[in-house]
């Protein structure tokens, strides 16, 4: 049996950084394996044993779910939604949808920690994502004559093309000034529809790139892919020449993305690359052009002097603007 003292014990350093590297489990992969939670549940469980105030006063299932909930879509910037919850004696089971499957998550009966190394979930709680840059905590780019530039994205990532949305207007304003590309990260997340049009992307940017963003343009608008061929003007011979015999071609594209991908360690989508190392920028167009030009040895005056919007592009598809900080920097991980 644990005792009161191997409790304290594990109140220590190692115990802390312990929980850090949870914590960054929860941004790279919110919904960790069912067998690790259940193992952190008993954990809980074992601990509430000797410590029964720990939680202070119960509330109802309903009411600490809903706090669950708001509190997962803080940090999964959305698309979370509460089912049901389920007493289990000492912390409530909960249901929850998101991104189309049943999800069990757990929660203390006052609903104020998420079982999972008990992180108290008030406002005070420091976000996890890296924040945003600003003019008083500017990051360090490593410089270049001409920045080479990878966004990496999934197609149908709400997030993904966000950024692309945001980014697309400072790499037109840049010009031939920067080497920039938008890349698929290395796994698909949103069904076949995902892995279909990225063969399809890769195949227009490899080899109709002068019409690739006009295209992109108009498929974040709505994601109709057959209505934005035609009005970028997308050779549709090339295009399926490209796309045949199982997409082996479009697959051998891929593999240049996927192998930097898991290169630069990318764990998210959108993943700003710049020069070789991974940088934040808000995701407006003003922000993006703003980052870019950092990484210049030498910044080019006219391009860097544009004015772009500095409206953050609404997450999905459509051309909306995003309320202020609307997921400004979740991602589909």
């Amino acid at each position: 049996m644990i005792s009161k003292n191997d409790m304290e014990e594990n109140n220590s350093p190692v115990a802390e950084n312990s929980q850090s590297e949870i914590l960054k489990k929860i941004k790279h992969n919110p919904w960790m394996g069912s067998t690790a939670v259940l193992g952190v549940i008993v954990i809980i469980l074992l601990a509430t044993m000797f410590y029964p105030n720990l939680t202070g006063n119960v509330v109802s299932g309903s009411n600490a779910g809903g706090k669950l909930v708001d509190y997962l879509n803080t940090r999964t910037g959305g698309g979370v939604s509460f089912i049901s919850a389920e007493d289990m004696g000492n912390i409530y089971s909960v249901m929850v949808s998101y991104q189309n499957q049943t999800i069990p998550v757990f929660v203390t009966k006052d609903g104020k920690y998420f079982v999972q190394a008990a992180i108290p979930m008030t406002e005070e709680v420091a976000p996890i994502d890296t924040p945003t840059p600003t003019d008083s905590q500017p990051q360090t780019l490593t410089k270049s004559d001409k920045p080479t530039v990878e966004l990496f994205v999934m197609t149908h990532c709400p997030y993904g093309t966000q950024s692309e949305k945001g980014i697309i207007p400072a790499i037109q304003a840049l010009g031939s000034k920067s080497d920039a590309t938008i890349r698929f990260v290395h796994y698909f997340m949103h069904g076949e529809k995902e892995e279909l049009e990225t063969y399809n992307q890769v195949c227009i940017r490899e080899e109709q790139n002068a019409k690739f963003l006009t295209y992109l343009q108009c498929f974040l608008e709505d994601s109709n892919s057959a209505r934005c061929l035609t009005k970028a003007g997308i050779d549709t011979a090339k295009l399926n020449s490209c796309l045949a015999n199982n997409n082996t071609k479009a697959k051998q594209y891929y593999e240049v993305d996927k192998t930097l991908s898991n290169k630069y360690g990318v764990q998210g989508s959108p993943t700003l690359i710049i020069n070789g190392v991974e940088a934040s920028s808000a995701r407006d167009s003003a922000s993006y052009l703003k980052t870019i030009c950092g990484a210049f040895n030498t910044a080019p005056t006219a391009e860097c002097s544009k004015q772009l919007s500095s409206a953050s592009p609404s997450p999905g598809f459509g051309t909306a603007a995003a309320a202020s900080g609307a997921a400004s920097a979740a991602q589909c991980v």
